[in-house]
């Protein structure tokens, strides 16, 4: 980049660069907020925004001085490593999506290491929060910037989560959260028992809700598991590289059983959405969704299926345009390496709506600064003169 910005002073634009990147104070805020007033029309050009994915990714990482690193799960290779997470907010239509919201993950180790704070200039007002606390501190702001709202989206490690779900519905926001197959809930039709009425001379009366061995609730594979063979119908969702991607679903209406004998009053009903191929033994993915009783199982289908798009987003941010490339160990430069990244994001999908189809497979006509003639990559292998 230094070399094409300033091809005869290439050290000096260098360092200015690097600046940029790990010390200047400017707002990542700031810088984010511009970017959606720039994006946000050409996104939504060829449709409303239908949903809000919450989501986080890791950078594997040696060492111990990077700001946030630890061993934890990392999505990129599979299993617990050494790595940095960061949790963020996107926004979605049907075709296009921007990161609007993004927060490195800091371990409570780190938040009580004033050491390592100091180190790697960790602001003082930054304190332990879990990744779904992040994320519900993302959408409020998202929801304070009167960002374009959708139903909210996330895998299992956020849907698990009751608290976040009640949350997310106290924000007056529709979900379609993944869950893990253990869930309780009670099967269609079904409640805890009322309260009891009381007994006279007992002292106060019952206000908890009730259950008994003869009532209780289910897991939801084991709802699935029962479900009769009419429940599951045969659906589409999206186009992929083979045609249209297609599996068996069954959607009834549910409530969550979670902790609900501490209760007074009963969970709300919702969805529980179940998949379930043909070549399986057994319901493979769940998901526990708040829109409305009259939504049709395709509905249901396209978005709770819709979150493959985060991924796509982090495929394309890492491999095409360098978000897991940051080399500092600051809290500064890791926001600025990963808001100017989501600009570059942000300046494709725009740019995506400019051209032809056929024109964005060659070239577009788009012209960069020429190399000085003895520029050489930094990293590069040097070569001999008689090469």
């Amino acid at each position: 980049m230094a070399a094409r910005l300033a091809p005869d002073n290439v050290r000096s634009m260098h360092q200015s660069l690097h600046h940029l990147v790990a010390d200047a104070p400017w707002s990542d805020e700031a810088m984010l907020d511009r970017v959606r007033q720039q994006v946000f029309p050409a996104l939504q050009k060829h449709g409303p925004v239908i949903a809000w994915i919450v989501d986080d990714t890791g950078f594997p990482k040696q060492g111990k001085h990077s700001v946030g690193v630890t061993r934890q799960y990392c999505g990129q290779v599979g299993k617990q490593d050494n790595c940095q997470a960061a949790v963020s907010l996107s926004v979605s239509t049907c075709n296009a999506s921007l990161p609007v919201a993004w927060r490195l993950y800091l371990p409570e180790a780190w938040c009580q290491d004033s050491e390592r704070r100091r180190k790697a200039g960790i602001p003082e007002e930054i304190e332990f929060q879990t990744k779904p606390s992040i994320a519900l501190e993302q959408m409020r702001q998202a929801m304070k910037q009167k960002i374009p709202v959708g139903v909210v989206l996330a895998d299992a490690a956020y849907g698990n989560g009751m608290a976040f779900r009640t949350a997310i519905s106290e924000l007056g926001l529709q979900y379609a959260m993944a869950i893990e197959s253990s869930t309780t809930v009670w099967e269609p039709g079904q409640q805890p028992l009322p309260v009891p009425p009381r007994k006279p001379g007992r002292g106060a009366p019952p206000k908890r809700l009730q259950r008994n061995d003869e009532h209780l609730p289910v897991s939801a594979k084991q709802l699935g598991l029962g479900l009769p063979p009419s429940a599951w119908k045969d659906t589409g969702w999206r186009q992929g590289s083979k045609g249209t991607l297609r599996s068996r679903f069954a959607a009834v209406r549910v409530r969550p059983a979670h902790r609900d004998y501490k209760r007074t009053e009963p969970h709300p009903e919702e969805w529980l959405l179940i998949e379930w191929p043909k070549n399986e033994s057994e319901p493979t993915k769940y998901w526990l969704c708040t829109l409305p009783a009259g939504t049709s199982l395709k509905s249901l289908v396209k978005i709770a299926k819709h979150r493959w798009v985060i991924e796509r987003d982090y495929e394309e941010l890492k491999q095409e345009l360098g978000l897991g490339h940051y080399e500092g160990r600051g809290w500064r430069g890791f926001h600025h390496h990963a808001t100017l990244c989501i600009a570059a994001y942000g300046f494709l999908v725009s740019e995506r709506s400019l051209f032809s189809p056929s024109a964005r497979v060659g070239h577009v006509g788009l012209r960069a600064a020429p190399f000085p003639r003895d520029f050489r990559p930094r990293g590069s292998p040097r070569t001999s003169r008689a090469a």
